[in-house]
């Protein structure tokens, strides 16, 4: 883990926006959350989980994998990934910037690993191969990116339509995926990664040294960093740079290598963030989705929905917490689908329609695994594959079986601060956001030990969770209570005469959105602007205002370019463009949407490499943090905050609301 001060800041901050962005407005009862005082990490990792060697070399051949760049690299990235994986599809644009930030300096290869839960991704992989077989690395890579691009929409006639748009030889095509010529080679780079521990994706190996999963751009870059320092030492001492990655892992690894059990090196189980300082009940019922003895030592209690991002992101983590600790956790669902996310209460009366057939967590798992495509029709064809009684869970839905239940979770999470999504409780300890392994792993650890003090060497029972629930809560003190702002209490924001805007200043509503180019949520809220901007005509005016999120590299790049159109008068022009090109923001795009708006491309450029915009947009961020902006979109109607790309019903409630006040302020 990085052991900057700085980095944590960061993160800290990360999650917190990352929550807010998916939260519900809602409130909880202040008297069931208790606070606890900060309770000391042990220092020593529990010694039946080695840990895994973070400065490891590990020796994975380029041999005959597909390969893109500079053949005299002085790192090379090495990734094993699956076409239908959603995290793999993730860390694309941050492979491609690495590309544009790194130049001839790093180069890419790419290792099969279609994991088997993954229904398409073996059938993609030899796409992939065939490809390659038919038009070397070039064709490889251009399938590759055309794959990730259709995913998850991977079925055979996607498969073979990427193929007619790469202009593949189609009858050779189909006779390759009809007879599995390419499996034994994707088995092959199962097998080797599956050797060095790299079990899941996307996994990457930078000079050997494994970084796992679709990690921020900056722990790419550190690593990527360090590396090169250490290749060019080694190129000063005589190293040609085309035989450089086959010296650095002349001695690596071949299977996992682990830190010796009490080593001084070993990392200790410090969290990426402090240890959760609240606490509250969560009640159970006996037949809450579940995974793991009801006797466990450590139970997770999950709030989460299916249309959440970070919701999907915090799943990985809890497979790979499933796995470490076997027997002594248990992991249990709650409901709390979003109101902001129109998908969210239908997926999860689809998952209660499943779990009626004893099939909740494959229904989970696929709808996570299908996130962007959620629908009625996709539920029931899920349904099919997974063996259900079709016409059982159709009726189930039609009838909303499952809802009171859903609305229980609901109604729990409302009275324990659960708002936002995901929230988990570790034993009653609350945990927002979707946290990194070791901030987990290092909170179960201490209420392993825990759970062992209170044990004393006895097994725990099935009443064992709501004692040691009880002595989690007990130890924190009861938290101060906030004074709540007054019920519909307007916020005020400064509107520069310089603002995007549209519509009339003298108009009755002005709506203020805070935006980022780069969330999808801002870009959903989009076309309920634009009709907002129809049905009211010139009693409304939307001004716009900056909110690049940390977590989205683009974001601040993105508002330079929109800054730098405003100066030429061709704000709004540049703002739809980015949007509708939203997953292929860069440096290229702004340039290309400028030549495409007709702007000055001399003093486009100028504008942009000066970063002479950088201090308006932060004070918009500023602006936005004052007025309670914690996420993104969020819009001030006449100062009442209204956040999340809400249905037109929501909108229109509050636009009428401030007309009908404008009205009688007017009498």
């Amino acid at each position: 883990m990085h052991k900057h001060a700085s980095w944590i800041v960061a993160l800290i901050v990360g999650v917190v926006i990352g929550a807010a962005a998916d939260r519900m407005v809602g409130g909880f009862k202040s008297a069931q959350i208790r606070r606890a005082p900060p309770v000391p990490i042990a220092a020593q990792q529990r010694q039946a989980r080695p840990v895994e060697d973070p400065k490891a070399v590990y020796r994975v051949p380029v041999d005959d994998s597909p390969v893109k760049g500079n053949p005299e690299a002085l790192v090379t990235i090495v990734e094993s990934s699956d076409f239908q994986c959603p995290f793999c599809k993730r860390v694309i644009p941050t492979l491609q910037q690495l590309e544009r930030d790194y130049g001839d300096k790093i180069r890419f290869v790419f290792k099969e690993n279609p994991l088997s839960f993954h229904d398409k991704a073996l059938q993609a992989a030899m796409a992939a191969e065939e490809a390659r077989a038919q038009g070397g690395n070039a064709r490889f890579w251009a399938m590759h990116d055309k794959l990730f691009e259709i995913a998850p929409a991977l079925d055979r006639a996607g498969l073979e339509r990427a193929a007619k748009e790469l202009g593949l030889d189609a009858e050779g095509f189909r006779r390759a995926l009809d007879s599995g010529k390419h499996e034994g080679r994707v088995r092959r780079d199962q097998a080797l990664v599956s050797a060095l521990g790299a079990n899941g994706t996307p996994s990457f190996f930078i000079n050997g040294r494994k970084l796992t999963g679709a990690q921020p751009i900056e722990a790419f870059k550190a690593l990527i960093d360090e590396e090169l320092r250490k290749a060019e030492l080694l190129v000063k001492t005589g190293v040609a740079p085309r035989d450089l990655y086959a010296k650095v892992i002349e001695g690596g690894a071949t299977s996992v290598v682990y830190l010796p059990a009490g080593s001084p090196s070993q990392p200790q189980a410090a969290p990426a963030v402090p240890p959760p300082a609240q606490a509250a009940k969560v009640p159970l019922r006996a037949d809450d989705p579940a995974k793991g003895p009801a006797a466990a030592k450590v139970t997770v209690v999950l709030f989460s929905d299916f249309q959440c991002p970070f919701c999907s992101r915090v799943v990985p983590t809890l497979q790979r917490l499933e796995q470490a600790y076997g027997k002594d956790l248990r992991v249990v669902w709650k409901h709390e689908p979003l109101a902001m996310h129109p998908n969210a209460l239908p997926a999860a009366l689809a998952a209660e329609a499943a779990r009626e057939q004893g099939k909740f967590w494959p229904m989970h798992d696929q709808l996570f695994q299908n996130q962007a495509q959620l629908s009625p029709a996709k539920y029931t064809e899920l349904a099919k594959q997974l063996g259900l009684n079709v016409a059982r869970f159709e009726r189930s839905i039609e009838a909303q079986s499952g809802k009171a239940r859903i609305e229980e979770d609901q109604q729990l999470a409302t009275g324990i601060g659960a708002t936002g999504t995901p929230t988990l409780f570790v034993n009653c300890r609350k945990v927002v956001g979707a946290q990194p392994y070791e901030s987990f792993s290092a909170l179960v650890d201490e209420e392993l030990k825990k759970a062992d003090r209170l044990l004393g060497g006895k097994a725990p029972d099935a009443g064992f969770y709501d004692r040691i629930c009880e002595e989690n809560v007990k130890a924190a003190p009861a938290a101060p209570t906030a004074a709540a702002p007054a019920p519909g209490a307007p916020v005020k924001v400064d509107i520069r005469p310089d603002d995007p805007a549209k519509g009339p200043a003298q108009a009755p509503v002005t709506v203020v959105e805070f935006s980022d180019f780069q969330c999808p949520f801002c870009s959903r809220a989009e076309p309920t602007v634009h009709q907002l901007e129809q049905l009211y005509g010139n009693d409304l005016r939307v001004v716009w205002k900056h909110q690049p999120l940390p977590m989205h590299p683009n974001a601040m790049p993105a508002a330079e370019a929109a800054e730098a159109a405003r100066e030429q008068g061709k704000f709004w022009p540049m703002h739809d463009l980015l949007f509708q090109n939203q997953t292929q923001l860069s440096p290229e795009a702004y340039e290309r949407f400028a030549r495409q708006l007709g702007l000055d491309l001399p003093r486009f450029r100028a504008a942009m490499s000066s970063g002479k915009y950088r201090a308006r947009i932060q004070e918009d961020m500023a602006q936005g943090q004052r007025a309670g902006v914690n996420g993104t979109p969020a819009f001030l109607v006449n100062g009442e905050l209204l956040v999340g790309a809400q249905p037109i019903e929501a909108f229109k409630a509050v636009v009428d609301r401030q007309l009908e006040r404008a009205k009688q302020a007017r009498r």
